[in-house]
C-alpha cells in the first residue's frame, strides 16, 4: 500500500486537537479505513487509484457514526469558544437551559464577576426594588447592564429561566430588551443592553443637565412611557404589571427616547404556586405608590396609572415628589400641584428650564392628565389606553375635573377610597374604562 499524507488540521482546530473527538473513530470503522486519509492530494492518478483499490469500505453503521462524530466535533469547536467568552447559548450543554428561542444568552456567573470587576461600586449604576444595577463590559466587547436580584426567590432555576423566557418575549420601542440572564446556585440575575445616557433621574433632576430635556424632548419622554406601559398592560404576550414605575426605571438611549426597565420582574417572585404571577406583596418605591396598593396591597393596572401620573408631574415640573429642601407647602409634588390647579395657577407647575420652548395648551393637557392618574380612587383613574389617546391626540379636547389625589401631606392619606368615591362627577360624564372623554374645560 502507497503511503500517502493526510492534510493536517489548520487553523482553530488545531488549538482543540488533544481533545479531538475524531481520535475515537477507529473503533467504529474497519482498521484498514481508520488509517486511511480522510482527505489528502494524490501525486498522481496511478496513486489515487492505488489508495482507493487499497482502502476497505466502511459499513453503512460506521459512515453513519463518522458523520456524528465530526459534527460533535464542531459543535465542541463552536461551543468551546463561547464557553471562553463566558456564555452559552440554547442547547450547547445539557445543565443550562434555553432562555428564549430568540437568541437570549444565558450567563455564567463567573463571566458576570469579571464584566463588572466583581460587582465592584464603581460600577453600579443604580438600585430599585428588585436589585442593584451594575454596568459590564464582556469578554467580546458587549457593554451590558446586570440586575443582580437581591430578593430571595421561591422558584427553582427550571421555574426562573421559564419565566424569563416569557418576559423576554416581551418587546416593544419603548421597553428595555433583555440581553440574557444567569442562573447558578441562589444568583439569579438578568442581563440588559446598556444604554449610555443611563436613567431620566440622572438628567431631570441635575440642575446642570435638565436643560437637555427641552419641551419637545420631555413630552416625547411622556408619550413614550405611556405607550410602553399601555403594551404591558394590553398588548404584550403575557399581561405585567410593573409595580415599580419611576424616573430611575426609565432609561434613555443616545436619542432620549425612553426605555421601561425593570418590567416583569414581579413574575420572578411568586408568593405562592398555587397563586397568579402577580404577587401582592408590596415592592416599589415610596412616592410613587399608589394608595391602595401601599397600604393595602391590592394590586392592579392602575397602580401603574398612579405611578404614571407622579412621574409625569415630576417630568413637567422638574422636581422630585418629594424634596425636604424645599419649604414646607412645596416639599410634597402632589399637594403642591394639587393647591396650584385648584387656584387655577397650572402655568406655575411648568419647569422654568422648559417654559420659553413650551408649548402651553399641550402642558397644560398634561398636568391635567397627571392629576386624573393620582386620583386616590382607583376606579376613577384613566387606563394606559385611554391617556395614550389624549396624550397623543391634536385636536382640542375636554377632560373630566380631577379628584383630590390621595397624599396631599406627606405620608397621610387625607382621602380614603369610601370619600373619594362619593366625590360629584358631572352627570354627562362618560367613563374612562370606554375610552372617551368628557364635557369639561381643560383648566
Amino acid at each position: 500500500m502507497n503511503d500517502t499524507k493526510s492534510t493536517p488540521i489548520s487553523g482553530a482546530s488545531q488549538a482543540y486537537a488533544q481533545n479531538d473527538p475524531l481520535s475515537t473513530l477507529s473503533s467504529f470503522v474497519s482498521p484498514a479505513s481508520a488509517h486511511t486519509p480522510i482527505a489528502g492530494p494524490s501525486r498522481n492518478s496511478a496513486t489515487r487509484s492505488n489508495a482507493v483499490a487499497s482502502t476497505t469500505v466502511p459499513s453503512t453503521r460506521g459512515l453513519e457514526k463518522l458523520r456524528f462524530w465530526k459534527a460533535k466535533f464542531w459543535r465542541t469547536l463552536w461551543t468551546s469558544k463561547r464557553e471562553k467568552s463566558g456564555y452559552l447559548v440554547h442547547g450547547q450543554v445539557e445543565e443550562q437551559t434555553s432562555i428564549s428561542r430568540d437568541g437570549q444568552i444565558i450567563f455564567t456567573f463567573e463571566a458576570l464577576l469579571t464584566a463588572t470587576q466583581n460587582f465592584h461600586d464603581d460600577n453600579k449604576l443604580g438600585e430599585g426594588g428588585f436589585g442593584p444595577v451594575y454596568k459590564g463590559i464582556t469578554a467580546d466587547g458587549l457593554q451590558i447592564a446586570v440586575k443582580k436580584l437581591s430578593l430571595p426567590s421561591l422558584q427553582g432555576k427550571r421555574e426562573f429561566l421559564n419565566e424569563v423566557e416569557l418576559v423576554a418575549q416581551v418587546r416593544h420601542r419603548n421597553l428595555v430588551n433583555l440581553v440574557g440572564c444567569c442562573a447558578e446556585g441562589s444568583e439569579r440575575l438578568l442581563v440588559y443592553k446598556y444604554l449610555p445616557n443611563r436613567s431620566l433621574d440622572k438628567i431631570l433632576f441635575d440642575p446642570n443637565k435638565r436643560i437637555q430635556l427641552d419641551w419637545k424632548k420631555r413630552y416625547n419622554i411622556i408619550l413614550g412611557i405611556a405607550r410602553g406601559l399601555l403594551y404591558l398592560h394590553q398588548d404584550s404576550p403575557v399581561r405585567i404589571i410593573h409595580r415599580d414605575i419611576k424616573a430611575g426605571n426609565i432609561l434613555l438611549d443616545e436619542k432620549l427616547n425612553p426605555k421601561i426597565s425593570d418590567f416583569g420582574l414581579a413574575r420572578l417572585f411568586p408568593e405562592d404556586e398555587d397563586e397568579t404571577h402577580v404577587s401582592t406583596r408590596v415592592a416599589g418605591t415610596m412616592g410613587y405608590l399608589a394608595p391602595e396598593y401601599a397600604l393595602q396591597g391590592q394590586l392592579s393596572v392602575k397602580s401603574d396609572v398612579f405611578s404614571f401620573g407622579v412621574l409625569l408631574l415630576e417630568l413637567i415640573t422638574g422636581r422630585k415628589n418629594t424634596d425636604f429642601n424645599r419649604s414646607p407647602e412645596k416639599q410634597i409634588l402632589l399637594g403642591w400641584a394639587w393647591r396650584l390647579y385648584e387656584g387655577g395657577n397650572c402655568v406655575q407647575m411648568i419647569d422654568r428650564a422648559i417654559i420659553e420652548t413650551c408649548d402651553e395648551e399641550p402642558a397644560l393637557r398634561c398636568i391635567h392628565v397627571g392629576l386624573l392618574c393620582i386620583q386616590a380612587d382607583s376606579s376613577l383613574r384613566p387606563t394606559m389606553s385611554t391617556v395614550t389617546m389624549i396624550l397623543s391626540t391634536d385636536s382640542d379636547i375636554t377632560l373630566p375635573d380631577p379628584a383630590k389625589p390621595a397624599f396631599v401631606n406627606g405620608s397621610s392619606v387625607t382621602q380614603n377610597t369610601q370619600s373619594t368615591s362619593s366625590v360629584t362627577q358631572n352627570t354627562q360624564s362618560t367613563s374612562f374604562s370606554n375610552a372617551s372623554v368628557t364635557k369639561h374645560p381643560v383648566h
